[in-house]
């Protein structure tokens, strides 16, 4: 295709956003014009047709699905899109740039990180958990493991009371329960199975089950009860434990290299990945494997969103992948590379389905939009050596933790879609 640079093309914006809507007539444009100079025209095109419209964003803008990152000369040609013609742009309120807001130090490398309400849990390699509130405040340190917390998980918060998991390299996971009102926590139950390190845990979305999977290659799933009806039998101690020993409710086995991460795709399916190269996808009540998805290199983590029933997966070879496990093919849909080191950890966002966190051993933190697979939206600078968690705190505050022995807090202003 020749050379674009100059050429004139006639556009028509369109939009999902009813407030910012303009008359969809073609208008005629530079083609080497780039999303700043977008922005110039559709504000001006804006104020033109509702006058009223107090504040108007910046936009993002969507040709052929994907985010325009360079002017639309080179997007249209790279995507092989005829110029004659009218090429619609789609726009959208763009994603704020998030902001520091706190800076939470720990005593040893910050392994793990889960989010619910105004809560936040960390798990550190001095073998402690930690409970934050949202605002940076302290609530308690939790001693208990003997190795360190390498994940950790809210099962349920309420006013007065909360429960969740710890996962340790001590070959255990704990559940524990917080009352909040007098701010004392007690482990009630020990769960042992496992005869290698805890890597990875994640709760089922009805709160009555979590799975743990290890380095001993197996995932383990157990009840969130707090009663003693999957308890072991008191003889079978061979060791003080913090609370009652609890045996799995089964375990599923066929990684052959250790698990390294794990989600539970809905209440009876849970999808696991591994340094063995492989994603799989299981059923929990066969205890069978249900779906295999072959990789190139060892998986550190994987999440998995409602929103899209997608996959996204953090590799050693420093990229992101995206997965749909509908797919018959089982290959991969989209490559999101930027980190220069290895990706330790990626998170979903929990209220849109395009968004997604990734953090890496280059001491970034990356907020990525999946229809930009080139350039991530923002980088969020901060941490000075390896980011070994992320996660989201619904809907607003980015959270990362790394091996500076912080736990940082991102901002932004949730946009409006």
């Amino acid at each position: 295709m020749a050379d674009l640079g100059d050429s004139q093309l006639l556009v028509r914006f369109v939009t999902k956003q009813e407030q910012y809507a303009v008359p969809d007539s073609p208008i005629a444009i530079q083609s080497n014009v780039l999303s700043s100079d977008l922005n110039t025209l559709l504000k001006a095109l804006l104020k033109e047709t509702n006058p009223s419209l107090e504040k108007v964003p910046d936009f993002d803008y969507l040709i052929c699905g994907e985010l325009l990152c360079t002017s639309i000369a080179e997007h249209i040609q790279e995507k092989g899109i005829s110029t004659e013609d009218t090429l619609e742009v789609e726009y959208l309120e763009r994603f704020p740039a998030p902001r520091p807001q706190d800076c939470l130090m720990h005593d040893d490398w910050v392994s793990a990180v889960h989010t619910q309400g105004n809560w936040i849990l960390s798990g550190c390699y001095d073998n402690s958990i930690h409970i934050w509130s949202t605002k940076g405040q302290h609530k308690l340190s939790i001693p208990g493991h003997t190795s360190p917390v390498k994940a950790v998980s809210w099962v349920s918060v309420t006013n007065d009371q909360a429960i969740f998991v710890s996962g340790s390299h001590d070959q255990s996971a704990m559940l524990w329960v917080w009352n909040s009102s007098n701010n004392s926590v007690d482990c009630v139950v020990t769960c042992r199975s496992h005869e290698k390190g805890v890597e990875c845990l994640s709760v089922s979305a009805d709160k009555q089950r979590f799975a743990t999977g290890s380095w001993d290659n197996n995932i383990c799933l157990w009840s969130t009860s707090l009663s003693d009806e999957h308890n072991a039998p008191a003889k079978k101690k061979s060791r003080p434990e913090q609370g009652k020993i609890r045996e799995p409710l089964s375990t599923l086995k066929g990684h052959r290299e250790a698990v390294s991460g794990i989600k539970w795709m809905d209440f009876n399916t849970v999808v696991s990945s591994g340094w063995d190269h492989l994603i799989k996808i299981w059923d929990c009540e066969l205890g069978g494997l249900k779906q295999e998805i072959a990789g190139n290199k060892a998986f550190f983590d994987l999440d998995w969103s409602p929103l899209n029933n997608n996959i996204i997966t953090a590799s050693a070879d420093r990229h992101i992948r995206l997965y749909d496990p509908r797919s018959t093919d089982s290959i991969v849909r989209t490559t999101y590379t930027s980190h220069n080191g290895w990706v330790q950890s990626v998170r979903w966002s929990t209220t849109k389905d395009t968004l997604f966190l990734s953090a890496g051993y280059d001491g970034q933190v990356k907020l990525w939009e999946t229809r930009s697979p080139k350039t991530p939206l923002y980088d969020l600078s901060g941490h000075e050596d390896k980011v070994l968690c992320c996660d989201w705190s619904n809907p607003a505050l980015l959270i990362s933790g790394s091996c500076d022995n912080t736990l940082r807090i991102f901002k932004s202003k949730h946009a409006l879609q």
